[in-house]
């Protein structure tokens, strides 16, 4: 098991809120540092959870340390309406809040996406109070360090990016994901009210995003969402770029997508009667949709390369699991987005699970790598640098290779 260098301990116990006051301005920032990376992305996905308790400061400076470009803090709100980094708004697989006694009462059932959920919410406490909970460790991972981290917020994050990048000499990004768009404006207050209100969280997610790193398509941002609607409506307020996230419940045995509620279609489009799928997206029409809000599309891995379970045990262990499904190649999806001018970001590589054909987790990510995907998120950083280190495609590209141009060449920016 990784541990911190004494450097990293001694940087995180100096970070603050206040470190984001004392960074540098955006354009002496873009000046003096470039992203280091000639190729595509690896972005700490939850930074490195497959280490460290996901969304956790030491688990984004791990991530940066194992060479990460890019740190995937997902967003949600506080009832004070302050933006913390957690995977949802339920807290109680994430956090230590089940042994408070004080927030025994606070449990209680809500309807999220359109099911009904029975946990702890975050926007029934305060930033104050999410302070006193500590992180856990999910997914069955070493839970050695549960209880040792506090729940950051997206100023702690970007502090810690931007320090990151002066310490490196890499130009370390930061990615939100607005978790729950409509959940949260549809939130009510004691008295019945709006708690937060439409476009509340965008709006303020854009104010601190513009401060940071000013309103530029080539800030080392990415903002990422499975909804629609809050992108079309950050488009037209933001030149930080837009990805638009595609998801499947799993996938069939002949290698086509599973598309079962609430992983069936962006929650926005079910709220408003519109019929398409996430999988519609990805058609000729759909990129086309997509590039008209978003630079970048981020479909689940199943969707670029089909696999086929064919009851062969190809890696010879005794048992038929998703590894051993025959790879048939790419499903025309990278190369169509691609055509379209869109970037394609495609999630999650685990070397402990999800593994649709491969037995080696190094060997799947260079094999998405190869086909051509301008970044990946992984839980396991050091594996995804070693595979990007081993891919063909190693020192082409680079999300910002066109940002010294006069035009950028990619989605709405074109």
């Amino acid at each position: 098991m990784l541990k911190p260098t004494l450097l990293t301990i001694a940087m995180l116990a100096s970070l603050g809120a206040q470190n984001s006051a004392q960074a540098l301005p955006h354009n002496e920032h873009h000046e003096r540092q470039e992203h280091a990376s000639a190729g595509p992305l690896v972005i700490g996905h939850r930074g490195a959870s497959g280490y460290r308790p996901e969304h956790t400061l030491a688990g984004y400076a791990l991530a940066i340390e194992m060479g990460a470009d890019f740190i995937e803090p997902d967003l949600v709100l506080t009832k004070d309406g302050q933006m913390i980094a957690r995977h949802e708004p339920m807290i109680g697989g994430t956090t230590d809040v089940a042994n408070h006694p004080e927030f025994a009462d606070r449990k209680t059932t809500r309807m999220v996406d359109g099911f009904a959920v029975t946990d702890w919410f975050a926007s029934d406490f305060t930033l104050k109070e999410i302070k006193t909970l500590r992180a856990i460790q999910t997914r069955g991972r070493d839970n050695s360090y549960d209880g040792e981290f506090e729940i950051p917020t997206l100023n702690e994050v970007i502090a810690l990016a931007k320090q990151q990048s002066e310490k490196t000499g890499r130009r370390i990004g930061i990615y939100p994901e607005i978790k729950h768009s409509t959940y949260h404006a549809e939130l009510k207050n004691a008295k019945g009210k709006p708690l937060f209100g439409k476009n509340f969280f965008e709006d303020k997610l854009l104010k601190k995003l513009h401060k940071a790193y000013g309103n530029s398509a080539c800030a080392p941002v990415f903002i990422q969402s499975f909804e629609v609607s809050n992108l079309q409506y950050l488009s037209r307020k933001t030149d930080i770029k837009l990805v638009q996230l595609i998801d499947a419940d799993d996938v069939n045995a002949d290698g086509s997508m599973s598309l079962v509620a609430p992983y069936k279609q962006p929650y926005d489009f079910v709220v408003k009667g519109d019929q398409r799928t996430f999988a519609d997206l990805l058609s000729d029409d759909g990129l086309d949709f997509v590039k008209s809000y978003a630079d970048a599309v981020g479909p689940w891995k199943p969707y670029l390369v089909k696999t086929v379970a064919d009851a062969v045990d190809r890696d010879g262990d005794g048992s038929i699991t998703i590894k051993d499904r025959r790879v048939e190649g790419s499903t025309g999806v990278v190369e169509m987005a691609h055509d379209k001018g869109l970037l394609v970001h495609t999630w999650t590589f685990r070397n402990d699970a999800s593994g649709y054909g491969f037995a080696d987790p190094q060997q799947e990510m260079t094999y998405y790598f190869d086909l051509g995907v301008d970044g990946l998120f992984t839980d396991f950083a050091d594996t995804g640098v070693a595979a990007r280190d081993a891919s063909i495609n190693a020192g082409n590209g680079g999300y910002l290779g066109h940002c010294e141009s006069e035009h950028l060449e990619h989605g709405r920016h074109r």
